[in-house]
């Protein structure tokens, strides 16, 4: 029996606007819940707790400038090069 592609329906909004703001959207609900857990780390004084929440944090970061980037690119590609 073939395995059913559960992606499918996401795959029209990869390169879309919409596909990049949810993507965005996620990315930064992702960061501040784990700004949030950072925050409890330092309360409790334990270091490696902190350390592990920081590391879970800078992929996360990284994500969302990769999507903005991409938003960034669009939007130039959609307003053409500015001549002087």
């Amino acid at each position: 029996m073939a395995k059913k592609n559960r992606s499918a329906p996401a795959k029209g909004l990869r390169g879309s606007k919409v596909g990049l703001a949810l993507s965005l959207g996620s990315s930064a609900l992702a960061v501040i819940r784990a700004s949030k857990q950072v925050r409890r780390a330092k309360g409790s004084h334990d270091k490696l707790n902190t350390a592990d929440a920081v590391a879970g944090m800078l992929p996360l970061i990284t994500s969302a400038a990769l999507v903005l980037r991409q938003l960034r690119g669009r939007r130039t590609r959609e307003n053409g090069p500015e001549t002087a």
